[in-house]
């Protein structure tokens, strides 16, 4: 937390400076009221990959569906590099945009600069750190799916036969550690002696990497792989093998392969936002518990093609935990260390 305690100090300098206390006030009074958004609220998509990307393909999915029932006014921006990040939160800001959706992560104390700047704009980010008391207009959320993560695991465990389960990776960031954990949680509910091969490629939307590297695993024994990345269910699918997805469902495009995916489900976390800006009461909050599978912000993905495949056993263990998960009679533990190979 070394890093968010840096980022505070000149959120406040820049508080005083630039917005008049108008944050401060928001800090101990709620939202401002130039926050509140009477109609349809103008949202902003700002996104580092391309919109097909699993992860940020729900934030726009659930945009597109606000959009498509008129309560809110959607337009985004793909591809823009994290050097160009602050340009387009400022130039979304000025055109008038009331929320402003994306992600930080490779452009925290910048884009916590631009807030500062525009009291006025609602801005729900994507990042690794919590959100800030003194910067009363950002909003904090990451894709806490580590309940559907920790199911695929149980499920992948029952699948593997030669125990070697692979797991490839865009960085090893707490968004993504925590998800390979709790799968790997999972999995040794089934089987506790299972190897994993750990591997993170540096990249978030680069497939042929991913498959390489998945390639690389499964010459290595691995017979289940879990598809962090596109282009992991590619290489399975070559070579026979079985893929576990992740944040998206992408079994119709790979119906031998992949038997099983957590799903992140964006919408209860757009929706509370927009809830509050429209009632005057946005500040800075963590969104991340809209992702949590007792809010409804993730899901286990039907079997489809494998059902009736999985081990009997598994799926009751599966449907026993998914109901103590709900009810909070059952935790899956969030471990954000960066994961090892086995």
């Amino acid at each position: 937390m070394t890093k968010l305690t840096t980022l505070r100090e000149p959120t406040r300098r820049q508080i005083l400076m630039t917005t008049g206390g108008a944050l401060a006030a928001t800090s101990l009074f709620g939202a401002p009221a130039r926050l509140r958004a009477a109609g349809p609220v103008s949202v902003a998509g700002i996104y580092t990959v391309p919109v097909e990307q699993q992860w940020v393909s729900r934030i726009h999915k659930a945009a597109e569906a606000a959009k498509a029932t008129g309560e809110v006014k959607y337009t985004f921006s793909e591809n823009v590099a994290n050097t160009d990040y602050p340009r387009v939160m400022r130039e979304y800001a000025e055109q008038g945009a009331k929320l402003i959706c994306g992600e930080i992560f490779g452009v925290e104390q910048e884009a916590r600069e631009v807030a500062a700047d525009y009291p006025n704009v609602a801005f729900l980010m994507g990042s690794s750190f919590g959100e800030d008391p003194d910067l009363g207009n950002l909003a904090v959320f990451d894709n806490y799916i580590q309940d559907a993560s920790y199911l695929s695991g149980i499920i992948a465990g029952a699948m593997t036969k030669s125990g070697n389960i692979g797991m490839v990776g865009g960085f090893p960031i707490p968004e993504v550690n925590r998800l390979m954990h709790a799968f790997m949680a999972g999995a040794r509910e089934v089987n506790p002696d299972i190897a994993y091969q750990v591997s993170f490629i540096g990249s978030w939307f680069d497939p042929p990497k991913a498959k390489e590297t998945a390639f690389a695993m499964i010459e290595n024994g691995a017979d289940v792989l879990y598809a962090e990345r596109f282009g992991v269910s590619d290489a399975a699918q070559e070579k026979g093998v079985l893929a576990i997805g992740n944040v998206i469902d992408t079994q119709p495009d790979y119906p031998e392969t992949v038997v099983a995916s957590a799903l992140w489900h964006f919408e209860p976390t757009l929706n509370a936002a927009l809830k509050a800006i429209q009632a005057g009461e946005f500040t800075a909050a963590n969104y991340g518990v809209y992702s949590y599978m007792k809010a409804g912000g993730c899901s286990l993905a039907p079997l489809g093609t494998f059902a009736g495949k999985v081990p009997e056993d598994a799926m009751k263990m599966v449907a026993e935990r998914e109901a103590a998960i709900k009810d909070g009679s059952f935790t899956v533990e969030i471990n954000d260390e960066e994961p090892k190979s086995s």
